[in-house]
């Protein structure tokens, strides 16, 4: 069965959280999602704040930027969550847009490689363990966590290139990819995900989240067409859906027939009304899929 989220905007003001996760919440969205993007907001206090105000909605932060982040201090957060707040929560972890990060001094020469010691951190924080490293970039010196979460936490990697996603496969428990994403996309990304895994020798599931642009509405079409302009993404076959539930819902299948687990669907950055979208999104979009 695919799942099925929503994404509120950091274009959204904070304080239009707490009525959006609510409404969502109320509706019976399975997943709400938040970004952490430079300068708008932060993922975790946000992710925080959404989980305190609802009773069963799960919150996705995709993504972390490593760069941004001291690995003790996300794993640290991300423990305090996972306790507070068991079987809600999905962290994903990703290079940062590298122009935001030069803008704050903490731009890498090699992203891949602290990509790959920090999850690999991470993880090993995650499950109770004690870390010592001396990597490139991360470094502990026999650093553990007093308070794990009782259940292991999965670190979600988010990618976009053929290394990043053969290095997702290889170190990470789940992919998230971008809106930028076609259905044959999803088709290659899970190819070079299945290469990592069979390199680091893994087996199991690996669950991969996709957004979707997905605009409805009697304006849809056009904010659709504005957003992935803006974006320089309008060349893209397949990429975005505009219409009604139905509409969106094929769009979703298709999706999940190429290799999605859950399916995001992203708003336009003008949507009118936030909370009206996840509404749709779970009690219109939700039961065709």
């Amino acid at each position: 069965m695919t799942g099925l989220g929503a994404v509120f905007r950091p274009q959204l003001p904070p304080e239009r959280l707490r009525g959006v996760a609510r409404a969502a919440d109320r509706a019976g969205l399975e997943e709400l999602w938040l970004w952490e993007d430079c300068f708008l907001e932060s993922g975790i206090a946000a992710a925080s704040a959404a989980l305190a105000w609802t009773e069963r909605l799960k919150v996705g932060v995709g993504l972390l930027p490593v760069p941004l982040r001291n690995v003790a201090l996300t794993s640290m957060e991300a423990a305090t969550m996972h306790r507070l707040f068991p079987d809600r929560v999905v962290l994903g972890v990703g290079h940062g847009v590298q122009e935001w990060m030069g803008q704050v001094g903490a731009r890498v020469e090699s992203p891949m490689t602290l990509l790959r010691e920090y999850v690999t951190a991470t993880r090993a924080l995650l499950r109770g363990e004690k870390v010592s490293a001396q990597g490139r970039y991360v470094r502990l010196d026999e650093v553990a966590l007093d308070w794990p979460p009782p259940v292991v936490a999965p670190v979600f990697a988010g990618a976009s290139g053929p290394r990043s996603l053969r290095l997702t496969g290889e170190v990470a428990d789940g992919t998230i990819l971008d809106a930028a994403v076609p259905p044959e996309g999803v088709r290659r990304a899970r190819e070079l995900i299945a290469e990592g895994r069979e390199t680091a020798g893994r087996t199991g599931h690996h669950p991969v989240t996709v957004y979707l642009h997905t605009a409805t509405g009697h304006t849809a079409e056009a904010r659709l067409r504005s957003e992935l302009e803006r974006a320089g993404q309008s060349g893209t076959p397949g990429l975005g859906v505009a219409g009604d539930a139905a509409e969106i819902a094929r769009a979703v299948r298709r999706l999940a027939e190429a290799g999605a687990d859950t399916v995001v669907l992203q708003p336009t950055a003008d949507e009118p009304d936030p909370e009206g979208f996840v509404r749709f999104t779970a009690e219109a979009v939700g039961p065709l899929v």
